[in-house]
């Protein structure tokens, strides 16, 4: 195969996977954008249509360790293929749902399908590409979560308005049933292919991965990360609506704007400043995670205690807030790879997604909605009235939304233990790398 064929699948690969990972979570975060037609239609409290968002963590977590060890002794194309289809077929079928049961289980099938993606696919990235290019390479991937976001954002409030959420939805499932030919074109690479270490792809136990402390800092950081960015995704749109008056196409516009300005804006920058700050030290990709997670804290404030009226000001530390945070996913995501043995790559990214959407995705929806609920009643028994109305419902949501600021200070916390211990780790993953070399010489 010739250099420049070779680049060329490898681009091609790296497009096909990115497009994978758009489609991810355009699929995942739909429902967020048509919550309150939703909402409206079947008489849901927030706490309701937190559920909706949590439900689909609960499948995608657990199932996801075993993904994650298919994908480090299977064939990770077959695995993303049929993950790909049930993934999309679900979220069509929810156009279907004709009771908020239905509604459920369509997302639990949602969480079974996404949970291939993950696991394979960056352990797949992880073989075309050597340690000092991963964060830039990761970065691109995971810039499906904004990219995907925002397109969820844009079309289906403008598609719902127009002809209805039911709409929106089925739409929602047909791109990403064309994705299964062009990934069956892949070839798939070699595990371990782009270390350059001999011995690099010596099997280790799972107890090796999991007696790494900077792996367990991870992990604590994502419960974090994902508790903020599962509030935000389930009811940013919802928060526009009522606090500022936007009608359900202008706050899916206000919030793709977010998305892909702020999203991005943090991906872009973190993939190349993780690649090159770790030229100069280990722990600076940890490091620069940590001061990001520290900067949503103000941003975010802001954003969220602005009043009616101030929507441009709102929308701008949005995307600051969502930069920041987003920034994670390039700095962490790398600092995974540098940890773990090629082969355990699929398995400590499962361990990951389990601890991190369990603990922490899956009560962030559910757990905010609960709370806005309860500061509505409250906003409303100081006012003296006995229905929540919609006046109510805002400004408990308004309130609600205030833990973000309170969980990305404690990101910032671990994130920077997790750069104490991060040096460490990687010399002792390079040990092992190379211990079969030293005992074959």
């Amino acid at each position: 195969m010739t250099t420049n064929h070779k680049n060329n699948s490898v681009l091609f690969a790296v497009l096909v996977l990115f497009a994978i990972n758009i489609m991810n979570f355009y699929d995942r975060l739909v429902p967020g954008a048509l919550v309150e037609p939703i909402r409206k239609e079947f008489q849901l409290s927030d706490t309701q249509i937190g559920l909706l968002g949590s439900i689909f963590i609960w499948p995608y977590a657990v199932i996801g360790v075993l993904m994650g060890r298919i994908a480090d002794s299977g064939s990770r194309k077959k695995l993303l293929a049929w993950g790909l289809a049930v993934w999309a077929s679900l979220t069509a079928c929810a156009g279907i749902a004709n009771s908020y049961s239905i509604l459920l289980f369509s997302r639990l099938g949602v969480g079974l399908g996404e949970a291939t993606c993950a696991p394979a696919a960056t352990s797949w990235l992880g073989d075309l590409f050597p340690a000092e290019k991963r964060a830039r390479v990761l970065a691109v991937f995971m810039l499906g979560v904004p990219v995907g976001s925002a397109l969820a954002a844009f079309f289906s409030g403008v598609i719902a308005q127009a002809h209805g959420w039911r709409a929106a939805m089925a739409l929602a499932g047909a791109p990403a049933l064309l994705l299964v030919p062009a990934l069956l074109t892949l070839e798939e690479p070699r595990r371990g292919a782009s270390e350059t270490q001999r011995g690099a792809t010596t099997r280790t136990s799972v107890w090796t991965v999991l007696r790494l402390p900077t792996l367990w800092w991870i992990i604590a950081s994502g419960v974090f990360l994902n508790f903020s960015l599962y509030a935000i995704a389930t009811f940013l749109q919802a928060f526009l609506s009522r606090v500022h008056g936007l009608s359900l196409a202008s706050s899916g516009t206000a919030t793709g704007v977010v998305y892909l300005i702020g999203g991005l804006g943090g991906g872009l920058s973190a993939g190349y400043l993780g690649d090159s700050i770790v030229q100069r030290r280990k722990d600076g990709r940890m490091l620069c995670a940590a001061i990001a997670a520290l900067m949503a804290v103000p941003f975010s404030c802001i954003a969220i205690l602005r009043p009616a009226g101030s929507l441009l000001s709102a929308i701008v530390f949005l995307v600051l807030t969502y930069a920041a945070l987003t920034s994670y996913y390039g700095f962490v995501y790398s600092a995974i790879q540098d940890i773990v043995a090629p082969n355990q790559r699929g398995t400590a990214m499962a361990i990951y997604f389990m601890a991190m959407y369990l603990c922490g995705a899956s009560f962030g929806p559910l757990l905010t909605g609960r709370l806005s609920d309860l500061l509505a009643h409250r906003a409303a028994a100081l006012a003296g009235s006995p229905v929540v109305r919609e006046t109510f419902r805002a400004v408990g949501l308004q309130q609600a939304m205030l833990i973000i600021p309170i969980l990305s200070a404690a990101l910032a916390g671990v994130l920077y233990m997790g750069s104490r211990t991060i040096t460490s780790d990687i010399a002792r993953c390079e040990a092992l790398a190379f211990e079969p070399a030293l005992i074959s010489d």
